[in-house]
């Protein structure tokens, strides 16, 4: 979802990183069919490959890309877990740019596969690429720690008939053996 600026809008507690506004280029290759285990990348049925030029947006939850007026590729956007590797680029004969493999969301459009690249017109990319390592390393880290707090802790309850302990001196006398006082 979009503002009329086309400026991403925000999730709930959603905090922007960084924004570059413009000379950004994405191109999502999305394979017809996903790989097969012997197959190369791109599956057996082809590939599309959109392409566009514009703005990304990092936030601490997702990688936004949105060009500045509607075309056939007006968005991406992937939340930051879903990224599933990311690779800094440096080709000889063409220009840095960062490339990785997102695990496609349910009914969200991509397939098994798919992977993107970004690269910057007008200005470096070693920062970005920093930044986009961090901020997906940290939302994988507390995506792990809601999960854990949802699980909680086991109840533990006493066994039946063990809720007197006897005591010899000061040491209990359930204790296990070779427990000294």
């Amino acid at each position: 979802m979009l503002n009329p600026d086309r400026s991403p809008i925000p999730l709930p507690n959603e905090q922007t990183i960084v924004v570059v506004s413009t000379g950004v280029e994405v191109i999502v290759t999305i394979p017809d069919a996903p790989p097969g285990p012997n197959a190369t990348a791109g599956g057996s049925g082809g590939v599309k490959r959109h392409k566009g030029l514009g703005a990304v947006y990092l936030t601490d939850q997702r990688l936004v890309f949105v060009t500045p007026k509607e075309n056939e590729f007006n968005s991406l956007s992937v939340p930051l877990p879903s990224i599933l590797a990311t690779h800094f680029e440096q080709p000889t004969f063409s220009s840095n740019y960062l490339a990785f493999e997102i695990k496609p969301s349910p009914d969200g459009g991509l397939t098994q596969g798919t992977t993107v690249e970004v690269r910057f017109k007008d200005r470096a990319m070693f920062e970005f690429v920093s930044l986009v390592e961090k901020t997906r390393e940290r939302a994988i880290y507390m995506k792990r720690q809601a999960v854990e707090e949802e699980e909680g802790l086991p109840t533990y309850t006493s066994p039946a008939g063990s809720s007197t302990v006897s005591f010899v001196g000061e040491v209990p006398v359930d204790n296990p053996p070779g427990y000294d006082a």
